[in-house]
Protein backbone atom coordinates (compact mmCIF):
# COMPACT_ATOMS: atom_id res chain seq x y z
CA UNK A 1 0.00 0.00 0.00
CA UNK A 2 2.78 2.26 0.62
CA UNK A 3 3.72 1.94 -2.60
CA UNK A 4 0.42 3.02 -4.01
CA UNK A 5 -0.34 5.82 -1.18
CA UNK A 6 0.24 8.88 -3.67
CA UNK A 7 -2.07 7.20 -6.46
CA UNK A 8 -4.42 6.17 -3.96
CA UNK A 9 -4.61 9.77 -2.77
CA UNK A 10 -5.23 11.43 -6.32
CA UNK A 11 -7.42 8.96 -7.49
CA UNK A 12 -9.79 9.56 -4.22
CA UNK A 13 -9.38 13.42 -4.79
CA UNK A 14 -10.40 13.17 -8.08
CA UNK A 15 -14.01 11.32 -7.33
CA UNK A 16 -14.18 13.69 -3.99
CA UNK A 17 -14.38 16.11 -6.38
CA UNK A 18 -16.83 14.62 -8.50
CA UNK A 19 -19.06 14.15 -5.27
CA UNK A 20 -18.94 17.42 -4.48
CA UNK A 21 -20.22 18.65 -8.45
CA UNK A 22 -22.72 16.08 -7.52
CA UNK A 23 -23.73 17.67 -3.95
CA UNK A 24 -23.67 21.22 -5.52
CA UNK A 25 -26.32 20.54 -7.94
CA UNK A 26 -28.42 18.82 -5.12
CA UNK A 27 -27.74 21.80 -3.25
CA UNK A 28 -29.19 24.31 -5.78
CA UNK A 29 -32.13 21.77 -6.07
CA UNK A 30 -33.20 21.71 -3.09
CA UNK A 31 -32.60 25.03 -2.17
CA UNK A 32 -35.93 26.21 -1.93
CA UNK A 33 -35.69 29.43 -4.37
CA UNK A 34 -39.02 29.52 -7.20
CA UNK A 35 -37.86 27.99 -10.28
CA UNK A 36 -37.66 31.09 -11.96
CA UNK A 37 -34.96 31.76 -10.40
CA UNK A 38 -33.66 28.23 -10.39
CA UNK A 39 -33.71 27.87 -14.03
CA UNK A 40 -31.76 30.84 -14.47
CA UNK A 41 -29.47 30.27 -11.57
CA UNK A 42 -28.76 26.81 -13.11
CA UNK A 43 -27.72 28.37 -16.40
CA UNK A 44 -25.16 30.07 -14.92
CA UNK A 45 -24.06 27.28 -12.50
CA UNK A 46 -23.26 25.60 -15.96
CA UNK A 47 -21.37 28.13 -17.25
CA UNK A 48 -19.58 28.54 -14.32
CA UNK A 49 -18.53 25.21 -13.74
CA UNK A 50 -17.15 25.03 -17.98
CA UNK A 51 -15.19 28.07 -16.90
CA UNK A 52 -13.52 26.68 -14.49
CA UNK A 53 -12.72 23.39 -16.24
CA UNK A 54 -11.18 25.68 -19.03
CA UNK A 55 -9.18 27.34 -16.30
CA UNK A 56 -7.39 23.76 -14.27
CA UNK A 57 -7.06 22.91 -18.16
CA UNK A 58 -5.17 26.28 -19.04
CA UNK A 59 -2.83 25.95 -15.51
CA UNK A 60 -1.98 22.25 -16.18
CA UNK A 61 -1.11 23.32 -19.79
CA UNK A 62 0.76 26.42 -18.56
CA UNK A 63 3.14 23.56 -16.36
CA UNK A 64 4.35 22.17 -19.41
CA UNK A 65 5.34 25.63 -21.56
CA UNK A 66 9.45 26.52 -21.70
CA UNK A 67 8.87 30.26 -21.16
CA UNK A 68 6.90 32.01 -18.37
CA UNK A 69 4.34 34.73 -19.25
CA UNK A 70 2.48 37.38 -17.66
CA UNK A 71 -0.50 37.66 -20.20
CA UNK A 72 -0.70 33.61 -19.92
CA UNK A 73 -0.61 33.56 -16.44
CA UNK A 74 -3.35 36.40 -15.74
CA UNK A 75 -5.36 34.62 -18.19
CA UNK A 76 -5.37 32.05 -16.16
CA UNK A 77 -6.26 34.18 -12.97
CA UNK A 78 -9.10 35.31 -14.87
CA UNK A 79 -10.93 31.96 -15.41
CA UNK A 80 -9.61 30.28 -12.02
CA UNK A 81 -10.11 33.71 -9.71
CA UNK A 82 -12.08 36.41 -11.66
CA UNK A 83 -15.14 34.13 -12.83
CA UNK A 84 -15.39 31.38 -10.50
CA UNK A 85 -14.98 32.97 -7.50
CA UNK A 86 -16.41 36.82 -8.10
CA UNK A 87 -18.08 36.88 -10.98
CA UNK A 88 -20.38 33.90 -11.69
CA UNK A 89 -21.36 33.75 -8.06
CA UNK A 90 -22.25 37.31 -8.54
CA UNK A 91 -24.66 36.32 -10.97
CA UNK A 92 -25.91 33.42 -9.79
CA UNK A 93 -27.02 35.49 -6.48
CA UNK A 94 -28.59 38.51 -8.68
CA UNK A 95 -30.95 36.09 -10.58
CA UNK A 96 -31.35 34.08 -7.50
CA UNK A 97 -32.90 37.80 -5.75
CA UNK A 98 -34.42 38.50 -9.64
CA UNK A 99 -34.71 36.20 -12.08
CA UNK A 100 -35.59 38.95 -14.73
CA UNK A 101 -31.93 40.70 -14.26
CA UNK A 102 -31.83 42.91 -16.56
CA UNK A 103 -28.03 42.88 -19.09
CA UNK A 104 -26.93 46.05 -17.50
CA UNK A 105 -26.97 44.32 -14.38
CA UNK A 106 -25.02 41.14 -14.97
CA UNK A 107 -22.66 43.08 -17.26
CA UNK A 108 -21.98 45.65 -14.28
CA UNK A 109 -20.91 42.65 -12.22
CA UNK A 110 -18.62 41.30 -14.48
CA UNK A 111 -17.04 44.49 -14.70
CA UNK A 112 -16.48 44.69 -11.20
CA UNK A 113 -15.78 41.63 -10.50
CA UNK A 114 -13.27 40.10 -13.91
CA UNK A 115 -10.76 42.60 -12.58
CA UNK A 116 -11.13 42.68 -8.75
CA UNK A 117 -10.63 38.48 -9.01
CA UNK A 118 -7.58 39.29 -10.81
CA UNK A 119 -6.66 41.79 -8.44
CA UNK A 120 -7.37 39.21 -5.44
CA UNK A 121 -4.95 36.76 -6.95
CA UNK A 122 -2.21 39.00 -7.24
CA UNK A 123 -2.22 39.55 -3.88
CA UNK A 124 -2.19 35.75 -3.08
CA UNK A 125 0.88 35.68 -5.26
CA UNK A 126 2.51 38.41 -3.48
CA UNK A 127 1.73 36.90 -0.19
CA UNK A 128 2.70 33.12 -1.37
CA UNK A 129 6.57 34.50 -1.52
CA UNK A 130 6.44 37.75 1.06
CA UNK A 131 3.42 36.62 3.47
CA UNK A 132 4.09 36.34 7.25
CA UNK A 133 3.51 32.65 7.87
CA UNK A 134 2.23 32.98 11.58
CA UNK A 135 -0.63 35.01 9.27
CA UNK A 136 -1.21 33.06 6.12
CA UNK A 137 -0.80 29.82 8.04
CA UNK A 138 1.68 28.65 4.74
CA UNK A 139 5.33 28.54 5.54
CA UNK A 140 7.91 31.50 3.83
CA UNK A 141 8.11 31.60 0.15
CA UNK A 142 5.95 28.49 -0.21
CA UNK A 143 5.38 29.46 -3.87
CA UNK A 144 8.77 29.76 -4.90
CA UNK A 145 9.10 25.45 -3.20
CA UNK A 146 6.20 24.64 -5.71
CA UNK A 147 7.65 26.43 -8.53
CA UNK A 148 4.44 28.38 -9.00
CA UNK A 149 3.62 30.45 -12.47
CA UNK A 150 2.24 33.17 -11.30
CA UNK A 151 2.73 36.56 -13.15
CA UNK A 152 4.74 37.84 -10.04
CA UNK A 153 7.82 35.38 -11.40
CA UNK A 154 6.85 35.90 -14.84
CA UNK A 155 7.60 39.31 -14.60
CA UNK A 156 10.44 38.98 -12.41
CA UNK A 157 12.40 36.76 -15.44
CA UNK A 158 11.44 39.23 -17.57
CA UNK A 159 13.26 41.93 -15.80
CA UNK A 160 16.31 39.95 -14.41
CA UNK A 161 19.63 39.97 -15.78
CA UNK A 162 20.58 36.49 -17.32
CA UNK A 163 22.56 35.80 -14.38
CA UNK A 164 19.39 36.50 -12.39
CA UNK A 165 17.41 34.65 -14.54
CA UNK A 166 19.31 31.46 -13.79
CA UNK A 167 19.42 31.92 -9.79
CA UNK A 168 15.63 31.97 -9.74
CA UNK A 169 14.90 29.17 -12.51
CA UNK A 170 17.39 27.39 -10.85
CA UNK A 171 15.90 27.10 -7.66
CA UNK A 172 12.00 27.53 -8.56
CA UNK A 173 9.97 23.75 -7.80
CA UNK A 174 12.74 22.55 -5.36
CA UNK A 175 10.90 21.61 -1.76
CA UNK A 176 13.72 22.14 0.10
CA UNK A 177 14.61 25.05 -0.51
CA UNK A 178 16.62 26.35 3.22
CA UNK A 179 14.87 29.62 4.53
CA UNK A 180 18.18 31.73 3.56
CA UNK A 181 17.96 30.97 0.21
CA UNK A 182 14.10 32.27 0.53
CA UNK A 183 15.44 35.10 1.62
CA UNK A 184 17.63 35.55 -1.35
CA UNK A 185 15.27 35.18 -3.83
CA UNK A 186 12.59 37.45 -2.24
CA UNK A 187 15.55 40.13 -2.60
CA UNK A 188 16.33 38.86 -6.02
CA UNK A 189 12.49 39.33 -7.03
CA UNK A 190 12.23 42.76 -5.59
CA UNK A 191 15.13 43.65 -7.17
CA UNK A 192 13.50 43.18 -10.32
CA UNK A 193 10.63 45.83 -9.59
CA UNK A 194 8.19 42.85 -10.42
CA UNK A 195 7.08 43.20 -6.89
CA UNK A 196 6.00 47.28 -6.94
CA UNK A 197 4.89 46.38 -11.08
CA UNK A 198 2.33 43.65 -9.47
CA UNK A 199 1.12 46.43 -6.89
CA UNK A 200 0.56 48.75 -9.38
CA UNK A 201 -1.47 46.59 -11.44
CA UNK A 202 -3.76 45.28 -8.17
CA UNK A 203 -4.18 48.84 -7.96
CA UNK A 204 -5.31 49.46 -11.20
CA UNK A 205 -7.43 46.31 -11.39
CA UNK A 206 -9.11 47.74 -7.73
CA UNK A 207 -9.76 51.02 -9.63
CA UNK A 208 -11.66 49.47 -12.50
CA UNK A 209 -13.54 47.14 -10.34
CA UNK A 210 -14.54 49.64 -7.77
CA UNK A 211 -15.41 52.41 -10.96
CA UNK A 212 -17.46 49.74 -13.09
CA UNK A 213 -19.69 49.60 -9.50
CA UNK A 214 -19.72 52.84 -9.00
CA UNK A 215 -21.20 53.77 -12.59
CA UNK A 216 -23.71 51.26 -12.92
CA UNK A 217 -27.67 51.63 -11.31
CA UNK A 218 -27.28 48.90 -8.42
CA UNK A 219 -28.86 50.34 -5.63
CA UNK A 220 -26.53 52.15 -3.45
CA UNK A 221 -26.62 49.93 -0.26
CA UNK A 222 -25.25 46.79 -2.45
CA UNK A 223 -22.78 49.34 -4.01
CA UNK A 224 -21.29 50.21 -0.86
CA UNK A 225 -21.19 46.44 0.17
CA UNK A 226 -19.31 45.47 -3.64
CA UNK A 227 -16.79 48.60 -2.29
CA UNK A 228 -15.90 47.12 0.84
CA UNK A 229 -15.62 43.81 -0.29
CA UNK A 230 -13.34 44.59 -2.77
CA UNK A 231 -11.14 46.51 -0.84
CA UNK A 232 -10.63 43.39 2.18
CA UNK A 233 -9.82 41.62 -1.11
CA UNK A 234 -7.02 43.26 -2.26
CA UNK A 235 -5.97 45.02 1.06
CA UNK A 236 -5.08 41.50 2.76
CA UNK A 237 -2.10 40.27 4.56
CA UNK A 238 -3.55 36.10 4.70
Amino acid sequence: MNGLAAQFGEAAAVLLGDLALVWSDQMLNTSGISTPSLLAAHVIHDEMRIELMAGQYLDIRESGETTYSADRSLRIARYKSGKYTIERPLHIGAVIGNPSSNSSILDALSRYGLPLGEAFQLRDDLLGIFGDPTVTGKPAGDDLREGKRTVLIAMSLEALSESGRKELLAHLGQPEISPSKIEELRALIISSGAVEKVENLIESLTNQSLTAIEDSSIHLSSREFLTHIALSAVKRSA
